[in-house]
């Protein structure tokens, strides 16, 4: 059992596998009194907290006691005007004008397992014995708010999830300003803060700094988690690295807005938060009505970045993602976009499936322009009807043929969207996001369909359910191109206009729910201009996420390495693009460019029809080998060897869970002349163990191969890389 309660000493003590996490109840405070390394229970946990007595400008809540003043005590969910002048955890609004509540110890109960979110996506138990969860009730006796915090401690991963139910039990509507998920004080600011940051076509790009007085934060307020922050972010000592020194990680499990923030006191405490974005947010909350907030996974790591990501990995891959291909090997596919954009028809894209035959492919996507009357980006989305001008024998006669040349058929939709040049929006004008009298701002000559509005998401499921059930589908790609402006909705009273963002992605999940549990067969795939919705909530419906919609060799290796931080491999699309690249106009050796992508999911993206024999050939050997190494890629464990945003190389590989195998990917972006003789050390083997090079026969010691490490010297000219297959000789 994780979580011990002394009630003589009012201590909860939550044990993950490596990690410890200690809650004390003083004068009915919730109080954070540790975080970090396990220990043990049983030691006496007592006297942990240093309280003094500070100055007048650090108010005492319990007059008997100058000690105690919630400006300096660290809490686990704490309000704002009774004295913390500190970030709040919530903020509400009363019927009165008044914004003052106290939340203090009212219950607490110890439940096996894992309870879910209502409407929200969360990381998740197979068994009740994986994990215990402390569900800690604290209310506000005169308005009657009560918050539910609920922390579930797992016995097999270095992991606690957190999140806060708010609850009505007065009698009065209060209007919730402000709700977070997480809030943990922090003894010290001796840390530095790490992000991923970016824009379109440059995603997660890795971020440090160092803590200072005052606020470090980023957050989203696009309607989505957006390509410019994603919903993580990470303390970690100075003097840590990728391999050694305390990491604290912090991902949310959201797809909306959001916050993220790190504030050092006065005192030189920290306080991190995470959870909605408080900007533009309201939420009505009426008598016995409650508010499910979004969860966090909170990772503490002694081993590094790499300790950390590594177990959000393996939670991610196997307790947040679900379905039917979770554990499954995802297949080589090819897709259409950049080989034709909207300019096909029906011979076009056979004669790009026979030739992904011939390669080995087995997956063909038909991407934007098979629908309505879409010749370009500025018509038709809304109408999910074939475009017979291009498809005369309609969708399932080109998925059959496709079929018949021995490939699968995945499809693109872009549902959340509609032109204002298309038949939904001359029928239905007020099912968008707007604000009536205003313009409506389109992005992409595009505008947002309002899913709160239960009707429009009862549309869209019964034209994709149509289309699902009709041709035989086996892949989706769920795509999503701009963010959110005028953010109204026709359907919501003039006091719950605030509340339609994040209704939006309440009925988003909504919809995913319903077409993911209607076709478990379907393998979907997240996309939002390539990286702008890689989060933690688009991963519980759909197992994997094109990770960019930059293809290019050289810039993937920044966005997949940055995604790594908290992202399996299993979740990331990764193609082959033709060159010079559309995105950046950079030409690259198709080999380079293969290695890069075989480190995701596998794919290619340009016209097979226009290889080079030569090429076929290149191919061929691509597709050949990663569909015996997909099995490690996908489902072993991450090491990152050297960072591209250091330096000019980049390394990274995949163990098996049992060390029995390895897999080294380098890649050198430009030749240096007279370069030094590079040696890269691997990680994750066994010591004790021989592995053998299966492309040479040679056998090397794991010691040696992680302590003395393997010459590149066979890495030539600019834009090269190689990789390298290692097995036990015990096993080969």
């Amino acid at each position: 059992m994780p979580i011990f309660y002394n009630e003589e000493q009012g201590i909860f003590h939550l044990q993950s596998q490596n990690s410890s996490y200690i809650i004390q109840l003083i004068h009915g405070y919730a109080a954070q009194v540790y975080y970090g390394p396990k220990l043990r229970e049983g030691a006496n946990l007592t006297g942990m907290l240093t309280r003094v007595e500070r100055s007048s400008f650090c108010p005492n809540p319990v007059r008997e006691d100058k000690t105690l003043s919630l400006d300096t005590l660290p809490q686990e969910y704490p309000q704002y005007g009774t004295s913390d002048f500190r970030s709040p955890a919530y903020q509400v609004k009363l019927r009165d004008g008044s914004r003052i509540t106290e939340l203090k110890y009212h219950s607490h109960s110890i439940v096996p397992g894992k309870p879910g979110l209502e409407g929200l996506p969360a990381v998740y138990t197979e068994q009740d014995q994986e994990a215990d969860t402390l569900l800690l009730v604290l209310a506000d006796p005169v308005t009657g708010l009560a918050a539910e915090l609920s922390y579930t401690v797992f016995n097999d991963f270095n992991a606690i999830t957190r999140s806060v139910k708010l609850r009505n039990d007065g009698q009065e509507t209060v209007e919730l300003e402000r709700v977070l998920s997480a809030s943990v004080d922090f003894p010290d600011a001796d840390f530095d803060a790490l992000y991923l940051s970016g824009a379109w076509a440059r995603e997660r790009h890795i971020q440090r700094r160092r803590l200072a007085p005052g606020m470090t934060g980023i957050g989203s307020r696009r309607g989505s988690s957006s390509h410019q922050h994603n919903p993580f972010m990470a303390l970690l000592r100075p003097e840590a690295n990728e391999r050694q020194g305390e990491v604290y990680g912090f991902s949310l499990v959201y797809s909306g807005n959001f916050t993220a923030e790190a504030e050092v006191d006065q005192f030189g405490t920290t306080r991190m938060q995470i959870g909605l974005q408080p900007f533009d947010f309201a939420w009505n909350l009426g008598p016995s009505e409650v508010f499910q907030a979004p969860e966090v996974v909170m990772v503490y790591s002694s081993e590094g970045l790499g300790g950390m990501s590594r177990t959000y990995h393996r939670l991610y891959r196997t307790r947040l993602c679900r379905g039917t291909h979770r554990d499954r090997e995802r297949p080589i596919l090819v897709n259409n976009w950049e080989a034709t954009y909207f300019n096909f028809n029906a011979d076009k894209i056979e004669s790009i499936a026979l030739a992904g035959r011939e390669l080995g492919i087995e997956l063909f996507v038909l991407d934007d322009g098979w629908f309505g009357h879409r010749d370009s980006d500025n018509s038709s989305l809304g109408d999910w009807v074939e475009d017979r001008r291009k498809l005369p024998r309609g969708l399932k006669d080109l998925a059959e043929r496709v079929e018949k040349a021995g490939l699968q058929f995945g499809l693109w939709f872009e549902p959340e969207m509609v032109s204002p040049d298309s038949d939904l929006y001359r029928s239905h004008p007020d099912w968008c996001l707007h604000v009536p009298g205003r313009r409506r701002t389109e992005g992409r000559e595009q505008l947002v369909l309002d899913l709160s509005r239960e009707d429009v998401r009862n549309y869209l499921y019964d034209q994709l359910s149509n289309i699902y059930a009709s041709v035989p589908v086996s892949y989706v790609k769920w795509d999503m191109n701009r963010n959110m402006t005028e953010i109204g909705s026709a359907l919501a009273p003039g006091q719950r206009q605030k509340e339609v963002a994040h209704r939006y992605i309440l009925g988003l999940y909504e919809l995913l729910e319903r077409l993911t549990a209607s076709f478990p067969h379907i393998l979907f795939e997240s996309c939002s201009g390539g990286g702008g919705r890689f989060d933690p909530g688009m991963l519980y419906y759909m197992p994997q996420t094109w990770t960019s919609d930059d293809t290019d060799g050289a810039e993937r290796l920044k966005i997949q390495y940055g995604t790594s931080l908290v992202y399996p491999v299993s979740t990331m699309g990764a193609h082959v693009s033709a060159v010079p690249n559309h995105q950046v106009g950079r030409t690259t050796p198709l080999s380079f460019r293969g290695d890069v992508a075989m480190s995701g999911n596998f794919g290619y993206e340009l016209d097979l029809t226009k290889f080079t024999e030569e090429e076929c050939e290149i191919v061929k050997s691509q597709v050949e080998a990663y569909k015996e190494l997909r099995g490690l890629v996908q489902q072993g464990e991450m090491y990152r060897l050297l960072s591209p945003f250091e330096g000019n190389v980049t390394a990274w590989m995949f163990v098996s869970p049992d060390r029995s195998e390895a897999l080294l990917f380098y890649f050198r972006v430009l030749a240096e002349p007279n370069a030094p003789l590079s040696r890269v050390k691997l990680q994750g083997l066994d010591p004790h163990r021989n592995y053998q090079r299966v492309q040479g026969g040679e056998v090397y010691g794991g010691d040696r191969l992680m302590y003395a490490g393997l010459p590149m010297h066979e890495v030539h000219g600019d834009f090269s890389s190689t990789w390298i297959h290692l097995k036990d000789t015990a096993k080969s």
